[in-house]
């Protein structure tokens, strides 16, 4: 799937600029990890970091599961989308509101930086600066470990997530894992709302 299908898909499901602005940073975030990892299909990756939360404004209570449902329905406009793109998409959402489990390396980073964006995005609005280009790891770790802060971002979906993707990613730890998140980020900081380069 070329990303600007997937932008004008997302589009047609997610009109608040606060989901899309997630979407987005999920999306970038991944493609970052794509090209970090060595992977032949970073804009695969885009396309689902992308598309992974499209029912989740129609559909809050049965997120995850109706993605399903509206991807195959969108299979004649979009013919690229295919069943290892749904399954991607319905994996983040494992053990929280759906049982289809992360089981490529792709769908095991998309389960954790799903909610590791969000802090990392709340920490550099924390920040005097507002941006994630003078964020250090340091300060994201600091703040993971305070629940009240951004108390919406899973500690528990983050903490297992980072034990699958160290599972499939060779001598990786915690703080690489949110250092890569970061540098993701700064890469388009503007067009997420973190910052100017």
């Amino acid at each position: 799937m070329k990303i600007n299908d997937a932008h004008d898909l997302l589009l047609k499901y997610v009109t608040s600029p606060t989901l899309q602005r997630h979407c987005l940073t999920v999306s970038v975030v991944l493609k970052y990890w794509a090209e970090s990892l060595g992977e032949p299909d970073p804009e695969f990756w885009e396309c689902v970091g992308l598309l992974h939360d499209i029912d989740f404004e129609q559909f809050p209570d049965e997120h995850c599961k109706k993605a399903k449902d509206i991807l195959e329905s969108e299979k004649a406009n979009f013919p690229e989308i295919t069943d290892e793109l749904i399954h991607a998409v319905q994996s983040h959402g494992w053990n929280i509101c759906c049982d289809v489990q992360p089981v490529h390396r792709m769908e095991k980073v998309l389960y954790t930086i799903d909610e590791l964006t969000g802090l990392i995005f709340a920490c550099a609005m924390a920040r005097p600066s507002r941006s994630v280009m003078d964020l250090e790891v340091k300060s994201v770790t600091k703040k993971f470990k305070t629940p009240a802060f951004a108390a919406g971002c899973s500690r528990e979906v983050i903490s297992n997530g980072m034990e699958l993707m160290k599972a499939v990613i060779p001598a990786i730890d915690n703080n690489e894992i949110i250092n890569r998140c970061i540098l993701a980020m700064r890469t388009q900081a503007s067009a997420l709302g973190v910052g100017t380069m």
